[in-house]
């Protein structure tokens, strides 16, 4: 062996290429300050969906409660038109009995005659 050589160690301390405890920390904790930004920023953004969504069912439900009311009153409206034709139809037929009758016995030869 050279004298100017200083002889290896065989079991050298190798702690010196580990960062030092604080560096850890720090690293650790700019991860913990990133997710907590990212998990943040999601939560802000579930929540502007979840609240567009809410809304969108909202104005569905309106317009289907609009829908239903206006579709609840249909008999009625048509019982009612039913109603004002049948008395229209009455008094023309009492008014004028004779053409009346004349009118439904052309109707019926008309009816039998396409009916052949």
């Amino acid at each position: 062996m050279n004298e100017t050589m200083t002889p290896a160690r065989p079991f050298q301390d190798t702690r010196s290429s580990f960062p030092p405890n604080d560096t850890v920390e720090a690293a650790a904790q700019a991860a913990h300050q990133t997710a907590d930004r990212i998990a943040d920023k999601a939560t802000e953004q579930v929540d502007k969906v979840s609240g567009t969504l809410h809304r969108a069912v909202n104005s569905a439900a309106d317009a289907a409660n609009v829908a239903a009311g206006w579709a609840s009153t249909l008999p009625d409206q048509a019982q009612q038109a039913k109603a004002r034709f049948t008395e229209s139809a009455s008094e023309k037929v009492r008014a004028n009995p004779i053409a009346a009758v004349a009118g439904a016995v052309a109707l019926g030869y008309l009816l039998g005659r396409l009916a052949r």
